[in-house]
């Protein structure tokens, strides 16, 4: 008999990493999974294209969240699962604490986080506490975040289990050109001749988007033609953002609030920024690694995952965290070093090869079963 396992997973409309877990896992486990929030998102129409369980506990229709929490309890007494694996704030809470209630044998939640309640939040500290106490397993998607489980929140050590997170290299490296056309009419690039910047963060302080404008007006003095493409254009620190886009002329830059088409936007990009402002920042940070298996060559600062593979002249170049003197220069440089930039995407694409989503799932298989 299979054994079952629960997905617990909140306020997600898509998620990349989701889908290519579900495709790779159902067929090994008794896998459904419990969306908190949205009706219908897109990973509840990819489950039901796959035939994978799914129970909606809905913003909309369950109320509080003691009433969702009491939903919640239904669904896994009825389901009785071997494991549960919660993902986000109110899944972890809501989850872990129903799955402890109810003594399911494996309760396990993945850090996406990393200083946020350290740095901005403090009253979420206590709930960091109460997940690490009720989980038996936690799952750390970088050095980074294991260090923050262990020297900051003085979690168990012994429940911790390092697993980076894992992408499906096909989704990234095939894909037609009409999608990518069909990204950049949406992003008004179809006829450009300057270098497109590409950048993809929320608007939030600790991304680091306010150093790469200023280092992007610069840039401009050389080449006028050149375009910023922000995406994830949204967040806390939107206001302060729009603010300082004031000094670029209009058409210079695209704001897209959310873009499906990862893998096409990718490619519309001649150089990728990522740039957060200190090295605990990021919990891992996918953007390091998509543009690397793309083959874009990359500007960056070192957090999250970076920290344990990014080199200098190597990989990508590496700035000085909140420098946009350091990010324009090394925009240039790029720009004008052609056998940089194909040495950079080269050794990039083999750095970035043991993130598979097939060996990342595999831990995640054997997490489950042993």
């Amino acid at each position: 008999m299979r054994k079952k396992v629960s997905y617990i997973v909140s306020d997600i409309d898509k998620a990349l990493a989701f889908e290519w877990i579900a495709d790779h896992l159902h067929t090994k486990i008794d896998l459904f999974f419990i969306i908190i929030g949205i009706d219908e998102s897109e990973l509840s129409k990819m489950l039901d294209s796959k035939s994978i369980r799914y129970y909606v506990v809905s913003d909309k229709k369950s109320g509080s969240n003691a009433a969702k929490w009491l939903e919640i309890i239904r669904i896994l007494r009825r389901e009785r699962p071997h494991a549960v694996h919660t993902h986000l704030w109110r899944a972890n809470i809501l989850g872990l604490t129903a799955a402890w209630l109810l003594r399911i044998p494996k309760r396990i939640y993945t850090r996406h986080h990393a200083t946020i309640h350290y740095r901005e939040y403090p009253s979420g500290l206590k709930w960091d506490k109460l997940c690490n106490w009720l989980a038996t397993h936690i799952v750390a998607i970088s050095q980074n975040v294991q260090e923050i489980l262990t020297s900051w929140d003085k979690a168990d050590a012994s429940k911790i289990h390092l697993i980076h997170h894992g992408f499906d290299f096909e989704y990234f490296n095939n894909v037609p050109i009409e999608r990518v056309n069909i990204v950049r009419k949406k992003t008004k690039l179809i006829d450009t001749s300057g270098p497109v910047i590409g950048v993809i963060a929320r608007y939030t302080a600790w991304k680091g988007v306010q150093y790469i404008i200023p280092a992007f007006q610069e840039l401009q003095k050389q080449y006028p033609a050149a375009h910023l493409v922000l995406a994830n254009a949204h967040g806390d620190y939107e206001t302060e953002i729009k603010n300082i886009l004031q000094s670029l002329p209009e058409e210079s830059y695209t704001q897209i609030r959310f873009e499906n088409d990862l893998a096409a936007l990718y490619r519309i990009f001649d150089i990728f920024v990522h740039v957060p402002t200190d090295p605990h920042a990021e919990a891992f940070g996918q953007t390091y690694i998509e543009p690397l298996v793309v083959g874009v060559p990359c500007i960056f600062t070192l957090s999250g995952i970076a920290r344990e593979f990014i080199q200098h002249e190597k990989n990508a170049l590496v700035v000085d965290y909140k420098n946009s003197d350091q990010i324009y220069k090394s925009i240039f440089f790029l720009l004008n070093n052609e056998t940089l930039r194909i040495n950079l995407v080269k050794q990039g694409k083999q750095d970035v090869s043991s993130f598979s989503i097939e060996g990342y799932v595999k831990k995640l298989e054997t997490l489950y079963l042993n």
